[in-house]
């Protein structure tokens, strides 16, 4: 019987092939407990040699959708688009850290406590949420892998077809999703390669950056602080390709933390063996691990497409815009060729990283359902759930990056009911009983995650009201 439709008991451990070791988990807690009253430099140099579930979110995160509308932002808005990432992070960062306190308060598997404390509609929608939107996603994530392959095979004189480079992305992911909860060594590793990939990307926007300088730096400043959003950026004369402002708004919204990022976070802490002995290493790994990659990562990839496009640079193409044309904006510092297959080993981490971490979600969803063990044999073919994106680099044969921002915004819709769910777990004193936040801290906590719904929601409705003559238009003819 599954977890959603039993009945729950106060406790369940989360039920692995390969478990963490009792001892190690034991002398980590130790250790933590002798940190509480270090002082604060030494806790956190001590936090930054455990690297975390968070960077494991970074990874997640920083894919195709940020990446669409980072360079979308800095192409078409120059700085004006700034506060969308790191805004949209930080409301992201209210929902985790609540997701970890209780998680790691209570130490059950959060499907059945969703159930139990916040009622059935949540956790239906939370893991609902967490197998849709990895699904939806997989197809534009190989479109954009399989466009930078291309790409890629164009620079060096080799011609590897859509197709081709799809199976490689689906070979490379499925070999990696199936090593998770088998072998925490090879987990680690891989964990670490994408990590290299991410920041191969950060170091070329920032060497940019620094090339290029900030062009008006009133304008940078002004870019973080929060403006109107109704403008609409066209290409000379073609309005097929035109893009406003909004949508890239809420792209970024909902880019910056998906439904299957809150699913998979709970469950990877507890796949370690974390416990309220975590609590604090939790929240720093968050902010460190996946806020600061993230502000850095969006910032400098809009600035670096605004100092390249724009009146007095290389024109942006609009809803056109490719792969190709974003490996112009290294053109400057590294040269035609190598700007161009850098960039696109860069994106090609990103989302690649972000497949692979699909299939183990709805691995993990599909064990949590029926009861199945992380690393199992079951697992492993759940972890294939998604694999169908594949088609993606097949019919989405001249793929531009616009293509991610429809996509996000379609999966932005789980978000709120969600949101929602984690937010009434935040309040039940059934649940956390006494680690359940008290005072002003209660407040601010829940008032964050309150404000992430509203925003995410009003957005989302905003920008579908918005387009919905269109859509009407375009079926009736």
């Amino acid at each position: 019987m599954s977890d959603i439709e039993g009945e729950t008991p106060q406790k369940i451990e989360l039920p692995m092939v390969a478990p963490p070791d009792p001892e190690v988990l034991a002398e980590e807690k130790r250790w933590l407990t002798t940190l509480e009253d270090a002082p604060i430099i030494r806790r956190w140099g001590a936090f930054l040699r455990r690297g975390g579930p968070g960077y494991l979110q970074s990874s997640l995160t920083l894919g195709g959708g940020t990446a669409a509308a980072t360079l979308l932002a800095g192409g078409a808005f120059g700085y004006q688009l700034l506060w969308v990432f790191p805004i949209s992070m930080l409301l992201g960062l209210a929902v985790l850290s609540a997701v970890a306190h209780q998680t790691l308060s209570t130490g059950k598997r959060p499907l059945p406590a969703i159930r139990e404390h916040a009622g059935p509609f949540y956790a239906h929608a939370f893991i609902a949420g967490a197998v849709l939107s990895s699904v939806i996603w997989h197809f534009a994530q190989y479109a954009l892998a399989s466009a930078a392959i291309e790409d890629i095979g164009a620079v060096t004189g080799n011609q590897i077809p859509r197709w081709g480079g799809g199976l490689l992305v689906l070979a490379w992911a499925v070999t990696w999703s199936f090593t998770y909860g088998r072998s925490p060594a090879l987990l680690k590793l891989f964990e670490r390669s994408m990590q290299v990939m991410v920041w191969l990307i950060v170091l070329c926007f920032a060497a940019v950056v620094v090339k290029t300088g900030i062009a008006d730096p009133g304008g940078f400043l002004s870019g973080f602080i929060p403006g109107g959003v109704g403008e609409v950026y066209t290409p000379a004369a073609d309005e097929s390709k035109s893009m406003d402002a909004l949508s890239i708004v809420v792209a970024g919204l909902a880019a910056a933390i998906g439904a299957n990022m809150v699913f998979l976070y709970p469950y990877s802490l507890l796949a370690r063996g974390w416990g309220k002995e975590h609590r604090s290493l939790a929240r720093f790994d968050l902010f460190v691990g996946m806020f600061l990659p993230y502000l850095l990562t969006t910032s400098l990839i809009v600035i670096a497409a605004a100092n390249t496009f724009g009146p007095d640079g290389i024109p942006f193409p609009g809803k056109g815009f490719k792969p190709i044309d974003a490996a112009q904006i290294l053109g400057t510092t590294f040269g035609a060729d190598s700007s161009r297959i850098l960039f696109d080993l860069g994106l090609l981490g990103m989302v690649t990283s972000s497949i692979t971490m699909h299939m183990v979600c709805c691995g993990f969803a599909a064990c949590e359902t029926f009861g199945w063990k992380v690393g199992s044999t079951r697992f492993r073919l759940a972890c294939l759930l998604p694999a169908p994106g594949f088609l993606g680099a097949v019919y989405w044969g001249d793929i531009a990056f616009w293509i991610a921002v429809p996509t996000t915004i379609l999966t932005g819709f789980l978000l709120p009911a969600v949101y929602i769910g984690i937010l009434k777990m935040q309040r039940s004193k059934e649940y956390l009983g006494e680690d359940r936040p008290q005072g002003f801290r209660a407040t601010l906590w829940q008032g964050l995650i309150l404000l992430a719904t509203v925003v995410l929601s009003v957005f989302l409705i905003w920008k579908t009201v918005t387009a919905l003559p269109g859509w009407l238009e375009k079926l009736t003819g």
